[in-house]
C-alpha cells in the first residue's frame, strides 16, 4: 500500500484489513486522532481522506475507526497533526480556543478535522454548511452553542474564496499548511506507482469490503485475518449515471454522492432534507449504497429509500453476471439471495415522471446519527385523480427490509382520501411483525408506521393534512 500520511510518502506492507485509526495511533504513533466509541458514532477518530476525482482533488471526512487501512491507498490521509502550523495554532484551532468551544479537549481534534474538511470542501462557505460539517462529532462536556459560534467564525474565513480551489485558497490565506497546495500534483504521481487495486490472490474467496462502516462494527477483528477485496475505490464502481430513462448508480456510489448528484437532485428536490436524517457527514462519505443492500438490516436506510423505487440490482461472481430486484435480495433475516462469491456491481431504477410524487421518513431518538426505530419512503403516480401505481416500503417493522405489497395493491386504482387512507394503515398493521427492542415496543413501531403513511400522504398531498391529523 502506498499514500501520503499529511505531509510524508507512506508504504507499508501490513495486513490491509487494519482499522485505518489503529495503524496511525499504534505503528505511526500519531495519538492526536483519538480512541473513542469504535462505532462512528463519537467523532474523536475524524481524519480527511484526499482523493482525486477526474482530475479534481476532493477532500471527505472519515471517521479511521470503520474504514480499512486499504481504502487509503492511493490517498491523501490528514491527521490532526497533519493540519497543525506551531508554534502558532492554526485558524481553526484558534477559533475554537477564542470561542471557548473545548474544556477536557478529547473530542476537540475531531472537531478540528471536520472544519478542516469543510475549508477544502466546495460547499457554500456559510455557517450553516459549517455547523452541518460537524454533524458527526460529539462533545459530552462543552456545550454546542460555543463549539457552534466556533464554526461560524470558521466559515467567515472563506467568505473571500470565490471559487479559488479550496486546497490552494487555505493555503494562501494560512489556514492550513502550505504543503496542500503540492498535494494535487504528487498524487498524480504516486499514481502510476500504485501496484493496481489491492485484491487478494483470485484463488482465494475473499471478503468484500466498500466503506466498512456497517463490517467495522460488527466484526473488526475477524476481518483483519481475512483476505479482502476493496470495492470502495474501484472506478467501474463509481458513478451516477442517466441512460435513457433510467438512473445507474455504481455500487461503490457513498450515500453523500448522492446527495451531490444533479441527476438525483433534480428527480428528488427533497434529497438534502431525506439524506441529512442518514448518520452522519463522517459516515456518508464512505458508506456506499451496495453495503447498505447486503448488510440486509431490516431498518437500512438506503436499502427502504431503494425499495420503493424498485430498483434493480446487478451482481457478479467474476465469471458472470446477473440481475435481481432489490425486493427479491432479502430471504429471511441477514439472509441473501446471493451466493458469497457474488458482489453487487451497480443498480438502477426507473427516473420518476411528472405525476409521480416521492417521500422518505425516518423517526429515530436522536436527529444525526442514529439507526431507525421505523423508516418508510413511498412512491406513487397519479393518473386522473386515481392512483395508477405505488410501492410503499418499510422498515423496522420486520425480520426483512419490507414492501407492503397488500396495502399497495388495495390503493391502486383509489382516489387518495382520508377513508382509503385510513383503511390502508389498516391492511399494513397486518402485513408487519415488529418485535420490541431497545428502539421501541411492537405497539410503539406498529403506530409509528401508521404515523409515517399519513406523513406520506400529508406531504405530496396537504389538503388531506387537517383530516389526517383528526
Amino acid at each position: 500500500m502506498k499514500f501520503i500520511l499529511n505531509n510524508e510518502d507512506v508504504g507499508t506492507t501490513l495486513p490491509p484489513g487494519m482499522p485505518l485509526l489503529d495503524f496511525i495511533r499504534y505503528h505511526q504513533h500519531l495519538t492526536g486522532t483519538k480512541t473513542g466509541c469504535n462505532e462512528g458514532d463519537c467523532g474523536a477518530c475524524t481524519i480527511l481522506a484526499g482523493d482525486l476525482k477526474q482530475g479534481v482533488l476532493v477532500y471527505r471526512a472519515w471517521t479511521s475507526c470503520l474504514t480499512p487501512l486499504g481504502n487509503a491507498h492511493g490517498k491523501h490521509i490528514v491527521t490532526i497533526e497533519g493540519i497543525n502550523m506551531l508554534p502558532a495554532l492554526n485558524p481553526i484551532q484558534q477559533a475554537m480556543a477564542d470561542n471557548c468551544a473545548t474544556q477536557c479537549g478529547f473530542c476537540t481534534p475531531g472537531f478540528v478535522m471536520s472544519l478542516a474538511g469543510f475549508c477544502l470542501d466546495r460547499k457554500t462557505p456559510d455557517a450553516e454548511n459549517a455547523i452541518a460539517a460537524i454533524d458527526g462529532n460529539i462533545c459530552r462536556c462543552t456545550g454546542y452553542k460555543s463549539i457552534e459560534r466556533a464554526a461560524g467564525t470558521v466559515a467567515g474565513l472563506l467568505t473571500d474564496r470565490n471559487g479559488e480551489e479550496p486546497a490552494i485558497f487555505a493555503t494562501r490565506q494560512q489556514i492550513l499548511p502550505e504543503y496542500f497546495a503540492g498535494i494535487k500534483e504528487r498524487l498524480k504521481s504516486l499514481i502510476p506507482t500504485l501496484n493496481g487495486e489491492l485484491n487478494p490472490p483470485s484463488d482465494t474467496h475473499p471478503r468484500f469490503v466498500g466503506g466498512g462502516t456497517d463490517l467495522y462494527v460488527q466484526q473488526p477483528e475477524a476481518i483483519q485475518e481475512q483476505p479482502i477485496r476493496f470495492l470502495l475505490g474501484q472506478e467501474l464502481l463509481k458513478g451516477i449515471t442517466r441512460e435513457d430513462n433510467r438512473c445507474v448508480l455504481g455500487a461503490s456510489v457513498t450515500v453523500n454522492d448522492i446527495l451531490e448528484s444533479s441527476i438525483m437532485r433534480t428527480w428528488f428536490p427533497a434529497l438534502g432534507n431525506y439524506l441529512k436524517l442518514v448518520s452522519s457527514t463522517p459516515v456518508r462519505n464512505m458508506a456506499t449504497i451496495a453495503g447498505n443492500f447486503v448488510n440486509a438490516s431490516p431498518i437500512g436506510d438506503m436499502t427502504i429509500f431503494f425499495l420503493a423505487l424498485d430498483a434493480t440490482l446487478e451482481l457478479s461472481d467474476g465469471q458472470s453476471v446477473r440481475t435481481l430486484p432489490l425486493r427479491d435480495l432479502y430471504k429471511g433475516y441477514k439472509q441473501l439471495n446471493k451466493t458469497s462469491a457474488e458482489y453487487i456491481t451497480r443498480c438502477w431504477f426507473e427516473l420518476p415522471g411528472d405525476s409521480t410524487g416521492f417521500n422518505f421518513e425516518k423517526v429515530s431518538k436522536r436527529t444525526h446519527l442514529d439507526i431507525a426505530s421505523v423508516n418508510s419512503a413511498i412512491s406513487i403516480t397519479i393518473a386522473a385523480n386515481l392512483i395508477s401505481d405505488i410501492r410503499i416500503s418499510a422498515g423496522g417493522v420486520g425480520p426483512v427490509p419490507l414492501l407492503l405489497t397488500d396495502t399497495a395493491a388495495f390503493l391502486k386504482g383509489k382516489a387518495p382520501g382520508t377513508a382509503t387512507i385510513k383503511q390502508a394503515c389498516a391492511i399494513a398493521q397486518l402485513e408487519i411483525t415488529p418485535i420490541s427492542d431497545t428502539r421501541g415496543t411492537a405497539e410503539y413501531k406498529r403506530l409509528l408506521l401508521e404515523q409515517l403513511i399519513k406523513a406520506h400522504f400529508i406531504t405530496l398531498f396537504p389538503t388531506l393534512q387537517v383530516e389526517l391529523l383528526l
